[in-house]
């Protein structure tokens, strides 16, 4: 591995500060408090956010950016202890995790999740190189190597102090958003500088235009080759998916915006998302929104319809373009339940069917990460931030009891009002 530089370089190891100390098989510990500044309502927040603007207008000059992902297994004997982090706190034996840890060990135990950060890692390093922006880029998991708490710690060895992250992800819900908070709090506890580092985030990113992009090119593409193979416009269906999640935490997604909508705020967003690229590349095309990855217990209520009962109930249709709406890349959830499972099912049907890609490294996406950087170093208004949806852009600092879970406890959590 390469050797770290200090703040100001742009360069780190290769797994962007992370120098590892050994194996290591379990996340940090839940944490038990999170520290709050003196008079402050935001814990462990810049000054910038302190005191929980919906959007920050107040220029800040940020230390660094932390990159924070899933993480995901990268040989056979990391899978079981992966799944362990995952689900860590609700009690799953090994032998239910096993149920899904096939579909690791399909692939040779490896997800590619964490080649893809790297991937993202170097080009928004470029990319916030050409727009000016001298910042240190960490990478830090929250279920896997290099840990949260390992790439803080070493940017807090490296004289940071102040860091804005960007989780991979683009929605509200508890999985997407609010364990982020959770695990950064986490984090910040396991290495004990709750009192020494602050953490923002960026907003929730499924309105940006830079996100979207990427979606528009591949639904124009997939229609294309759809058309091209034989099919008519009105043989054509278009399913954007997304991870399904509790019905129960669904509700509570999107700071009580969307109590009344089926769904909460999380439905909403993927909803506008899917709208205005339906609107930019196949206003002709019939679409729906559908779920995947379902994990819970059939007595448990989640987001329905899975996207393999409906593509069974396609009636008129001989082509499906599958749009992986709720992802940033082709990880696990990509590549076995869309790529092996839904295009199966599909083909059963006697379907044609293709999946367009994720973003990944598009140049648009990564700009628009930048761009999500530059708004909050100048403090810009939120009626001057890139929005292409009928929602948003969403909010800098979570608000009160936004996305909670409320069958696993209050836990504590950083970069919203309530901790």
């Amino acid at each position: 591995m390469n050797s770290t530089d200090a703040p100001g370089g742009g360069s780190t190891s290769t797994a962007a500060g992370y120098r590892p100390t050994g194996r290591r098989e379990t996340k940090p510990a839940a944490a038990t408090s999170v520290h709050f500044a003196p008079g402050a309502r935001v814990p462990n927040a810049t000054p910038a956010t302190q005191d929980g603007p919906e959007h920050t207008t107040e220029p800040f000059a940020y230390d660094a950016i932390l990159l924070s992902g899933f993480g995901g297994p990268e040989g056979q004997d990391d899978v079981l202890p992966f799944l362990r982090n995952v689900t860590r706190g609700r009690g799953i034996p090994d032998e239910r995790l096993e149920e899904v840890a096939h579909h690791y060990r399909h692939f040779g135990g490896v997800s590619p999740i964490n080649d893809h950060n790297r991937e993202l890692l170097a080009a928004l390093r470029a990319r916030l190189q050409e727009a000016g922006i001298d910042l240190p880029v960490y990478w830090g998991n929250r279920n896997w190597a290099p840990y949260l708490d390992e790439a803080l710690e070493q940017a807090a060895a490296d004289g940071v102090r102040t860091m804005l992250a960007i989780p991979t992800s683009a929605y509200s819900s508890y999985s997407s958003c609010r364990q982020y908070r959770e695990d950064w709090a986490d984090a910040l506890e396991s290495a004990g500088l709750q009192q020494t580092l602050s953490i923002d985030k960026v907003r929730q990113f499924f309105s940006h235009p830079g996100f979207l992009q990427p979606f528009v090119e591949g639904v124009r593409a997939g229609v294309a080759q759809a058309l091209a193979a034989g099919h008519g416009a009105e043989q054509v269906e278009i399913m954007f998916t997304t991870h399904s999640i509790p019905t129960a935490d669904a509700a509570l997604s999107g700071a009580g915006l969307f109590a009344d909508t089926e769904g909460g705020g999380y439905a909403a967003q993927h909803l506008a998302a899917a709208a205005e690229i339906i609107e930019q590349a196949a206003p002709e095309i019939s679409w729906q929104l559908v779920y995947q990855s379902r994990s819970g217990p059939p007595s448990q209520p989640w987001l329905e319809p899975d996207i393999n009962d409906a593509i069974g109930e396609l009636e008129g249709r001989s082509a499906v373009v599958i749009v992986p709406l709720g992802f940033v890349s082709d990880h696990m959830e990509v590549m076995w339940d869309l790529d092996e499972e839904a295009t199966e099912t599909a083909t059963e049907r006697g379907l044609w069917v293709t999946r367009v890609p994720t973003p990944g490294v598009h140049p648009a996406f990564v700009g628009a990460l930048v761009d999500l950087v530059q708004e909050r170093i100048e403090g810009r208004p939120a009626s001057e931030r890139a929005n292409a949806t009928s929602i948003g852009p969403w909010f800098d600092v979570c608000r009160p009891g936004c996305c909670e879970n409320p069958r696993l406890g209050f836990k504590p959590a950083i970069a919203g009002l309530q901790p």
